[in-house]
């Protein structure tokens, strides 16, 4: 099990659209771990210059009680000085950026802790059909091939790091929860909470990531969700609304992604998304 004194961080690799805001929240929930979300954001903080969306908690907005008034100067260790602050000592984060990952599990390293890598994959094609959903305007081609290389850039990391890692489906968190689960509980030194898998259930107090999953905790948490600082487009407010709570595998893009997306992929990326193909 996790040595209470020591710091572990958990950090999330792989493209976007994956559902790393799911596996965050998720381990999240765990009563020893914090959940930061994308923890580049903290480099925001106070700074009036940058969208309030990308420098407050997504779900508390100004006044959170977690991140209202945190400062951080970006030289001091940022996992240490948050785990102070929130008397957890294992900090997990969705940033999926490699030099973001690879400065802070050096960091972390050095203070004595020990930085664990989660590689969390998606079959491709939902990926891209979130990206176009979000950014219709962009170039399908240009998203396809942004796809094909983050998850490139990925791997690479992923093979290079010293230390605990696991590759992680977010197919095989969604429909094999309980197995997921408590792999990746050993692969971190926790006992595995079987309650972790009611994320909604949970306060979370998040920077970055997606809406739609920090729209389903604060619908939890709020009696009114338009309390809540998260909001949802009009893209996604129907299947988040009507959203169980609970962990489910979204396959919205079996219905919308369009023919000519697919044959574009199919084109592009096939080889690429072969080992990340679900539901054919």
């Amino acid at each position: 099990m996790h040595d209470r004194a020591r710091l572990s961080a958990v950090m999330i690799c792989g493209a976007g659209h994956s559902g790393s805001t799911l596996l965050g929240m998720v381990l999240g929930s765990h009563t020893d771990t914090f959940y930061m979300g994308e923890g580049g954001k903290a480099r925001y903080l106070g700074d009036e210059k940058k969208p309030l969306r990308k420098r407050v908690c997504k779900i508390c907005g100004e006044d959170c009680p977690v991140w209202a008034g945190f400062q951080w100067d970006g030289s001091t260790p940022l996992y240490a000085k948050v785990a102070a602050h929130v008397g957890k000592s294992v900090i997990i984060d969705s940033t999926k950026d490699e030099r973001w990952i690879e400065t802070r599990a050096a960091e972390v390293r050095a203070g004595g802790g020990i930085p664990v890598l989660l590689l969390l994959s998606r079959d491709g094609r939902a990926v891209v059909n979130s990206r176009l959903r979000k950014y219709p305007d962009r170039d399908p081609a240009e998203q396809v091939q942004a796809w094909v290389d983050k998850m490139a850039t990925s791997q690479a990391l992923f093979d290079a790091f010293d230390g605990p890692k696991m590759r992680i489906r977010y197919e095989d968190l969604a429909e094999n929860t309980e197995a997921t689960l408590k792999a990746l509980c050993d692969l971190i030194g926790l006992d595995y909470q079987p309650a972790m898998a009611n994320f909604a259930a949970v306060e979370h107090h998040v920077l970055g990531g997606n809406s739609g999953t920090q729209f389903i905790a604060a619908r939890s948490r709020y009696e009114d969700p338009d309390e809540a600082f998260v909001s949802l487009g009009s893209r996604t407010r129907d299947y988040y609304e009507n959203h169980s709570g609970e962990i489910e595998l979204d396959l919205r893009w079996m219905q919308e992604m369009k023919p000519e997306h697919r044959a574009l992929f199919e084109q592009m990326a096939a080889t690429a998304n072969a080992p990340f193909r679900w539901g054919d």
